[in-house]
């Protein structure tokens, strides 16, 4: 009889705790509604706009005719993907592709690292706060605009090759010279992107505690074995989260960019997979080869992506949910 009584007591507390629970989702449910709903027209257009024309897919598998639409082109399976394999234009954009978001990534990260630690050292604020917002501003601007600058920076009387005729060297076509051109690419991207990543790293040295800095102090660590021995392995978890989120992206060479900057003289340095696509779709109307070559970095893309975010979370505790 007792044993009876107790297991219903344990049931009755159960159910209690059970609709305790329900009762706190309802609340929490009715408190998030309105946020939910302002989710609403955000979600639709992400639908409408990068899910619905995933349906294009389909070309890559197609000999596409416009005029006969999806339902009417011929279906030709894996034949896109057999003649963009064989092409040497895809092969040395693929190669491009890789060579230049490397030298990006690595660069992209070293570069306001460095400007983060000097820019820590700095004890004035106001210039501290000029040096921070001169660096930003190139952030905010688009590569239609910076395009412009740099072709006139980099041109054949543009004030670098003023410069180098000061000191005896001949003009340098810096922008039509396969060996410079992916150079230039990176230099001006990292020049433009270093701003937002080394507010990132400033933010990652504010949190470290100040009381390690005057201990250290306290023990005869000059400027330079704190900012070994302090700074940057306090900064080592958000280096280690740029460095293994940048894998995802390792075929983004940066689109906008070359677009605007590259020429037929610079195609063999400077062609990537984005820019291939680009002719071989819109320029020379290949729709279903430029499919094929867009569907394979996606996959790739996707793979990659995934690969950096299990990283991410193995090493540095990074999850999105």
């Amino acid at each position: 009889m007792e044993n009876v009584v107790a297991k219903n007591e344990q049931i009755n507390k159960e159910l209690l705790q059970r609709e305790r629970k329900n009762k706190a989702r309802r609340n929490r449910l009715a408190l998030e509604l309105p946020l939910h709903i302002m989710l609403i027209p955000g979600i639709i257009v992400t639908l409408i706009y990068a899910y619905g024309p995933m349906f294009g897919i389909i070309m890559a598998f197609q000999k596409f005719n416009p005029s006969l639409g999806f339902t009417g082109s011929k279906w030709v399976g894996l034949k896109n993907f057999r003649f963009i394999f064989h092409l040497p234009d895809f092969s040395q954009a693929f190669k491009n592709s890789l060579y230049i978001s490397l030298l990006k990534i690595i660069v992209g990260l070293m570069v306001p690292l460095i400007l983060s630690l000097l820019i820590n050292e700095v004890s004035k604020n106001w210039f501290k706060k000029f040096v921070q917002t001169s660096i930003f501003i190139p952030y905010f601007l688009s590569w239609a605009v910076l395009g412009g600058i740099i072709f006139e920076i980099f041109s054949l009387k543009g004030p670098v090759n003023l410069m180098l005729g000061r000191i005896g060297i001949e003009p340098i076509y810096f922008l039509g010279d396969n060996k410079w051109f992916p150079f230039i690419l990176v230099t001006t991207d990292v020049w433009k992107s270093m701003g937002y990543n080394m507010v990132v790293f400033l933010a990652a040295i504010t949190n470290i505690n100040p009381s390690l800095y005057e201990a250290a102090a306290v023990d005869g660590a000059n400027r330079w074995k704190q900012t070994f021995h302090i700074t940057l392995p306090g900064m080592m978890p958000i280096i280690i989260l740029i460095c293994t989120l940048s894998i995802g992206s390792i075929l983004n060479a940066g689109f906008e960019q070359v677009l605007m900057l590259y020429s037929p003289p610079v195609f063999r340095s400077g062609d990537i997979i984005d820019t291939l696509v680009y002719r071989l779709g819109l320029i020379d109307g290949q729709l279903s080869p430029a499919a094929a070559v867009g569907l394979f970095k996606s996959l790739i893309s996707l793979t990659l992506v995934s690969i950096s975010y299990y990283l991410a979370y193995k090493v540095s505790d990074y999850r999105i949910f």
